[in-house]
């Protein structure tokens, strides 16, 4: 007996799966070798190519982050124009938007609580070191915009509106309910994880994956990206705080705040006008 279709969702994309993957591969090789010239700019300028300095390397972060937002953009443009709404940027009712930033903070926290009990490390990010936080005002300034804002905002899009969005399509039954979702959560969590090899200590890959795949459930559920920058946001600023400059909980509001004010600032308009789901 054939199983009844699925109901519509109105936050589907019609985009085809295979952007997905060449999205990961593009956006790779369009963010190394925009690294690569950013490298070979600040050698020019006589800066060393094993330690190019912070201000080199804040650049080259952000090139590569917002190679991967081209990347999503570009293939997402080869059947028409995309629209903001799908990948994310929708409004969302504050009610929902703070319910599943705290039900995402309280999963995501205490399973990083239990797996901290049971792998006991004294390793750290090494990401906001090589961005200079120590060496200057102007270079912790830069590295907070970076890490807080810039790279939520970008990581958002390409991995919860760009990939999980494509692979929320994957073709998947499970009881008669659509599984695709779950199914594109756990890729995308793990492609997350995976993508912070190189700042990120192999022992924080399994919580930044479990990240990974609970900032797509918020996404699902919420059909926004907004919640989900949040809790990025949060998090990163949580961490800096914390592990880089051991600032207290008010310190540590206020850049957690001043970061959610620019994504709001950057990436507010782009909603403004789509209804919202939930």
């Amino acid at each position: 007996m054939e199983e009844p279709p699925l109901p519509p969702d109105p936050d589907r994309v019609a985009w085809p799966l295979w952007i997905a993957p060449a999205g990961v591969v593009l956006g790779f090789v369009l963010a190394s070798f925009g690294t690569l010239i950013v490298d070979g700019i600040a050698h020019a300028g006589g800066a060393s190519l094993t330690s190019p300095g912070p201000a080199a390397n804040i650049i080259a972060d952000i090139v590569f982050d917002l190679c991967f937002v081209g990347a999503g953009l570009l293939l997402t443009s080869w059947r028409g124009r995309p629209r903001a709404a799908d990948f994310g940027y929708r409004r969302v009712r504050p009610a929902t938007a703070v319910a599943a930033f705290c039900l995402g903070a309280v999963g995501y926290y205490g399973l990083t609580a239990l797996y901290s009990a049971l792998i006991h490390t004294r390793q750290s990010d090494k990401l906001p070191s090589d961005l200079g936080i120590t060496h200057s005002t102007a270079a912790l300034i830069a590295a907070a915009v970076f890490v807080c804002a810039i790279a939520p905002m970008a990581e958002e899009f390409f991995f919860r509106g760009f990939l999980f969005g494509t692979l929320r399509n994957i073709p998947l039954r499970v009881a008669g309910r659509d599984g695709g979702p779950w199914l594109a959560a756990v890729i995308t969590g793990l492609l997350f994880g995976g993508a912070h090899l190189g700042s990120a200590p192999a022992v924080y890959l399994i919580p930044l994956a479990f990240l990974g795949f609970v900032l797509c459930l918020m996404r699902w559920r919420t059909h926004s990206l907004y919640p989900c920058m949040a809790l990025h946001s949060a998090n990163n600023a949580l961490a800096l705080g914390v592990n880089q400059l051991a600032w207290n909980a008010p310190e540590i509001l206020g850049l957690t705040l001043a970061s959610w004010l620019v994504i709001a600032v950057v990436t507010g308009p782009l909603g403004a006008r789509s209804p919202a789901l939930a």
